[in-house]
């Protein structure tokens, strides 16, 4: 292919706005030359050039919208140092049958287990699978909550949620709630409870949810649309950042 042909090709797809065949255009037609190729090989090529990038932006746009923590990519995560998630679970709760299912996770235990990494994680797989997903702290989702009426945005992150297959809450009752944000989060989750699935991460037991959240009725009315179809999954052992933690002095003598 001559020269002035791949250009002429490279400014056609730039303005059907086909830029992965754009940028590769010339090592393509290069490559099929010297394989000796035919049309419609090099073709499809090229259309499979096209449809990996778009592929990748659109995965690269929902972890963005997804908000997930730099640590979720579950081949790093090491069952040996927790309690609880031996490989066959872990491996099971990847296939994402729960999710299909409607089921929601709970995943307990002290600080440090890998609670937030775990949840991230299966997040993670659930947004390649196709699913709609996200992940978002206690306290982020009642800032949505909160500020929906007056924030553009917190209503845009709103309906988001509203519409998502798979939400993650971190750290839930981490921090004492009043009684009407509360109420509202009970809403929330009620709204949503029979079509979205929802992954707890807490280090307190259910039980103790009403210590935080101040009011028994409204706990037992939440515990109830949770706890339905629900997997409650116990980690324990040592604080993995404890383990590992970092120091600036090197080792002395």
């Amino acid at each position: 292919m001559k020269t002035k042909d791949k250009h002429r090709i490279s400014n056609h797809c730039k303005q059907l706005r086909l830029s992965a065949i754009a940028d590769q255009v010339e090592q393509l037609a290069d490559t099929a030359s010297a394989e000796g190729i035919s049309y419609l090989e090099f073709a499809s090529r090229l259309l499979e050039t096209e449809i990996t990038r778009r592929n990748l932006n659109e995965m690269a746009r929902k972890e963005k919208a997804a908000r997930l923590p730099a640590m979720h990519e579950l081949r790093a995560y090491d069952c040996t140092q927790t309690e609880g998630m031996p490989p066959a679970k872990l491996q099971q709760l990847k296939e994402l049958t729960w999710l299909e299912q409607n089921f929601n996770l709970v995943i307990m235990g002290p600080n440090g287990v890998g609670k937030s990494f775990l949840a991230a994680g299966l997040c993670h797989y659930a947004l390649q699978s196709g699913y709609r997903a996200y992940f978002r702290t206690m306290e982020q989702i009642m800032t949505t909550l909160k500020t929906r009426d007056i924030s553009r945005q917190a209503m845009a992150d709103y309906k988001k949620l509203s519409k998502a297959h798979l939400i993650v809450i971190d750290d839930i009752m981490m921090i004492a709630i009043a009684r009407q944000e509360a109420n509202a989060f009970f809403h929330f989750v009620n709204a949503l409870h029979e079509k979205t699935s929802f992954i707890i991460t807490t280090n307190k037991s259910p039980k103790e949810w009403a210590e935080t959240i101040g009011d028994e009725v409204i706990t037992t009315a939440l515990l109830d649309r949770l706890l339905y179809r629900c997997e409650i999954i116990k980690l324990s052992g040592e604080s993995y950042r404890m383990k590992n933690r970092k120091t600036i002095f090197g080792k002395t003598a």
